[in-house]
C-alpha cells in the first residue's frame, strides 16, 4: 500500500464527544486496560508469528499453503467456524451477542514474489529482512494478536468480528479475494478494516480506483530494408503514446495515467510484427476514471488507422489492434464523519498516535467503499522499507501500537457488551 499524503490531516474537525466518550469509557474498564497492556507484552510473540507467516510462501494466485496455515492459527486461537471460501479467502467469525453490527478485520495473504523465492527471515541489528516480511505478513499478524487478546480476556462484544485473510490483493490479483467476498454475499458486512502497511500514523478515507489494459499492435513484420513500406507495429504504438502523453486530466479529484510497460520487436533490422504496452489509469472518483478511459481507448484505434493509412496498407500488411482489460479496482470515498474514521481517529488519540497522513490508496478496502460500506485501512505498527523487493525489511520498534489500534477501533465500532454501544450502524 502506498498512500498519498493529504493536508486534510491537519485541517480535520475534532472528533465529536459522542465518539471520544466511548474511548474514554473503554479506557477506564479494567479488563480493557489489561488487554492493551498484554498486547504490548506480547510484542515478542507477535514478531514470531510474523516470521512464521512470512516463511510460508504465498506467490501470486497460489496462496493455498499460507491460507491453510492461517486457518489453523485461527482455530488454535479459539475460532470454531473457520473456513476457506470458494476463491481461497480464509474466514472466521467471532460472534457477538447478536445485537450489533458485523465488522471485518482483514489482511491479505498474497505477496508479489514468484514461487521459489527465498522467504527465510534474517535478523540483523534488530531488523527483520525477507520478501513479504511486512506486506502483508504484518497485517495477518495483527489479526492473530487481536483475536488472541479478545479470547485471553474473554471479551464479549455486541457485534460480530469477522477475521478474514484475502487472496489476490496485490498487482494482477486485482482484489479478487475482496471482490468475491462481497459478490458471493455469504457474510453480511457492515464495516471493513484492512490492516496493510506498517505506519500507524496513516489513515485512509478513500480508495484509489484503477483500470488497466494490455494493448497489442500486430502485423506481418519483415526486413527493415527489403520490406520497407509496410506498417510498423512499434510506430503505431509510438503514435498512441505520443497522444496519450499530451492529455490533460482532472487535478481534483486526482486522476492519473501512465504507460507502464512497452515491448516490441526482435531485432534492429526487422520491422516488428508485434508491439505491446500496459496502461494504468487511476482516480479517486469512478466517474472521472471512466471518462479518462473513454478518452484514451479511441486513441489506440486512431493510432492503428494512422499507421495503416501512412503506408497504404493492404489487408495482408495492415496492423491490427487488440485491447485486453487486465485490472479494475473500483474507487470510493466517504465523509470525514464516517463512524469507522472517527473510531480510528479517537483510538489513535487515545494511544498517542499522531495522524500524519489522511489520504487515499488502493487496498482491499476499495470494494467495500465502492459499495457504500464504511471502510478504512490501518497500519500494523513498526516501520518498513523496500516493500515488493527482495530487500524488504521490517523494524519492530513500537510495533505493539498496530494491534492496539486495531483492537480499540474494533471495540468502539462493534461495542463492548453491557458497556458501550456500537458506533458502527447496521446496514439493511
Amino acid at each position: 500500500m502506498t498512500a498519498s499524503a493529504s493536508p486534510q490531516a491537519a485541517a480535520l474537525a475534532p472528533v465529536p464527544s459522542i465518539v471520544t466518550d466511548i474511548l474514554d469509557r473503554l479506557s477506564l474498564i479494567p479488563i480493557i486496560k489489561s488487554a492493551l497492556e498484554q498486547i504490548k507484552k506480547d510484542e515478542t510473540l507477535t514478531i514470531e508469528d510474523q516470521i512464521s507467516l512470512t516463511e510460508v510462501e504465498a506467490p501470486p494466485f497460489h496462496e493455498e499453503a499460507r491460507a491453510e496455515y492461517f486457518a489453523r492459527q485461527l482455530k488454535e486461537l479459539g475460532l470454531k467456524n473457520v473456513r476457506i471460501d470458494g476463491i481461497g479467502n480464509v474466514i472466521g467469525v467471532r460472534p457477538g451477542n447478536g445485537n450489533g453490527p458485523r465488522l471485518v478485520l482483514g489482511a491479505h495473504l498474497d505477496t508479489v514474489f514468484p514461487k521459489g523465492t527465498n522467504v527465510k527471515v534474517r535478523r540483523e541489528n534488530g531488523i527483520l529482512y525477507a520478501p513479504g516480511i511486512s506486506d502483508d505478513a504484518r497485517g495477518l499478524t495483527v489479526l492473530l494478536e487481536v483475536l488472541r487478546t479478545l479470547n485471553a480476556f474473554d471479551i464479549k462484544t455486541e457485534g460480530d468480528l469477522l477475521f478474514i485473510a484475502t487472496v489476490g490483493e496485490e498487482g494482477n490479483g486485482d482484489l479478487r479475494g475482496s471482490k468475491h467476498l462481497f459478490a458471493a454475499g455469504e457474510e453480511h458486512i457492515d464495516g471493513f478494516i484492512s490492516v496493510d502497511g506498517a505506519d500507524v500514523g496513516v489513515l485512509l478515507h478513500g480508495s484509489t480506483g484503477s483500470r488497466r489494459f494490455r494493448v497489442t499492435f500486430s502485423g506481418p513484420g519483415g526486413h527493415s530494408w527489403s520490406n520497407f513500406g509496410i506498417p510498423n507495429a512499434n510506430h503505431a504504438l509510438g503514435r498512441a503514446i505520443a497522444k496519450i502523453a499530451d492529455l490533460q486530466v482532472s487535478e481534483s479529484p486526482k486522476t492519473t495515467f501512465s504507460v507502464g510497460t512497452v515491448q516490441g520487436g526482435s531485432s534492429i533490422n526487422a520491422i516488428p510484427a508485434k508491439a505491446q504496452l500496459e496502461l494504468d489509469t487511476r482516480s479517486i472518483n469512478n466517474d472521472e476514471l471512466n471518462k479518462l478511459v473513454e478518452r484514451i481507448l479511441p486513441i489506440f484505434e486512431e493510432a492503428c488507422e494512422a499507421e495503416n493509412k501512412r503506408w497504404n496498407a493492404t489487408e495482408e500488411t495492415k496492423i491490427k489492434l487488440s485491447i485486453e482489460p487486465i485490472g479494475h479496482r473500483p474507487a470510493g470515498d466517504q465523509q470525514n464523519d464516517s463512524p469507522i474514521l472517527l473510531a480510528a481517529r479517537a483510538s489513535m488519540n487515545h494511544l498517542g498516535i499522531a495522524l500524519t497522513t489522511y489520504g487515499c490508496a488502493s487496498t482491499d478496502q476499495n470494494v467495500a467503499l465502492s459499495l457504500g460500506i464504511p471502510a478504512t485501512t490501518l497500519g500494523g505498527g513498526g516501520k518498513e522499507g523496500y516493500n515488493h523487493s527482495l530487500k524488504e525489511w521490517y523494524d519492530p520498534t513500537d510495533s505493539y501500537l498496530g494491534p492496539q489500534l486495531t483492537f480499540l477501533s474494533a471495540l468502539a465500532l462493534v461495542g463492548l457488551e453491557a458497556e458501550t454501544l456500537p458506533l458502527l450502524p447496521k446496514r439493511k
